[in-house]
């Protein structure tokens, strides 16, 4: 486990290059957050296969963007801190050296840190469909990496900070099979729009503002908690500001919004990275809702992915359990009916080097996450004017 000592744009090329490469080990993601409290550590393990050669010239084989965030905490001599792997480490979960080549090193990087846990969320597939359906193929090396984490004292983060599962549309066929693989309802609603008059446009820059309003009215609506304008503008413009060239070895976003008569009445934000476009956030009015556009925005996305050479669509997001009471069964509905097809992951776990800590702090934090919601939700509803 060395320190990555290269450029950001290599970094990237680096990871694009890694299996399960993600935007959010991006370079650009992690100085996002370094904008709010967190300090990125990028990491990477060399192939030790490469006898006779010093470690900086073989091949990397995994790397990981850790963040590290210090927690000042009264009657403690020294800071604690709490370290983060958004989506990482990457490497070959089901190479069974480096696997547990990587998280020893993490472990000991967590205790010399004195962190009170470190959690990561790869991507690891535990399946794929929903769970008893008849498409449902469970994965045996999933099962494997959850087996081997329990043993070595990591624990199912009881704060799972990204979607455990998703839905992801394989861009690989033509436009008319992906059209033919939505669902009736979904392609008629599609094409109510198109006749009712929606077009879809990229945004720019200016369109920001536009975007948060809508975004803000939409948590408001629907009862979700958002983060301050000045995140998403951090985030927009931190990813928009790259040039577009392809999907693959550095990350941008654009937004697509939605009109009609010129009038903005819904818009989602595309970031893409490593042949792979997700749909992070979406965003609508109640005006105009009765002609569809967020289908047709759905389907513009698919068509710009596919353009930029991307292979997989992930639409960021599906229930944790399939069934009606989820929250998220209605969106989860949506997305199921663009054609795509469940990815179940492992989710995220976290490794305590000091349990007393970890219980303490996992019991504090759910009463601490339930007041900064009700005031992000008021601050929401202030910046609306509500």
């Amino acid at each position: 486990m060395q320190p990555f000592t290269g450029t950001p744009q290599s970094w990237n090329e680096l990871i694009a290059s890694l299996p399960l490469a993600h935007l959010l080990q991006t370079w650009e993601w992690s100085q996002v957050k370094a904008r709010y409290g967190w300090q990125p550590m990028p990491f990477v393990w060399f192939d030790q296969s490469c006898e006779g050669l010093e470690p900086s010239q073989g091949s990397v084989v995994a790397a990981a963007m850790v963040l590290k965030r210090s927690l000042p905490v009264g009657g403690f001599a020294k800071k604690m801190c709490v370290l983060y792997l958004p989506k990482g480490p990457l490497m070959d979960w089901e190479a069974a050296v480096l696997r547990r080549r990587v998280l020893d090193d993490l472990q000991a990087f967590a205790k010399q840190q004195g962190a009170i846990f470190i959690k990561g969320d790869p991507d690891v597939r535990l399946g794929t469909g929903v769970p008893g359906s008849a498409e449902a193929v469970e994965f045996r090396g999933g099962q494997q990496v959850r087996g081997e984490l329990v043993r070595r004292g990591w624990k199912f983060s009881p704060d799972q900070i990204q979607f455990r599962n998703t839905v992801l549309v394989d861009l690989a066929p033509s436009e008319d099979e992906l059209l033919g693989r939505m669902k009736q309802k979904t392609r008629y609603n599609l094409r109510l729009a198109q006749k009712k008059g929606v077009t879809v446009r990229a945004g720019t820059p200016a369109d920001l503002p536009l975007l948060y309003r809508m975004y803000a009215e939409t948590s408001v609506r629907d009862g979700f908690l958002i983060r301050e304008e000045g995140y998403y503008q951090t985030v927009w413009r931190t990813f928009g500001s790259l040039p577009l060239s392809d999907a693959n070895q550095q990350p941008f976003s654009e937004p697509l919004i939605a009109e009609v008569d010129g009038q903005p009445v819904a818009a989602i934000s595309l970031f893409y990275f490593a042949g792979q476009a997700i749909y992070l956030f979406g965003m609508s009015r109640e005006t105009h809702r009765e002609k569809m556009p967020n289908y047709l925005l759905q389907w513009e996305a698919m068509r710009r992915a596919k353009a930029l050479g991307c292979r997989v669509y992930n639409l960021w997001g599906a229930p944790d359990e399939f069934n009606e009471q989820d929250g998220l069964w209605g969106v989860f509905r949506f997305k199921e009916g663009l054609g795509g097809t469940v990815s179940r992951t492992i989710g995220a776990w976290d490794f305590t080097p000091n349990p007393l800590l970890y219980r303490l702090y996992t019991q504090i934090l759910p009463r601490l996450m339930d007041i900064m919601r009700s005031r992000g939700k008021q601050r929401t509803r202030q910046s609306l004017g509500a």
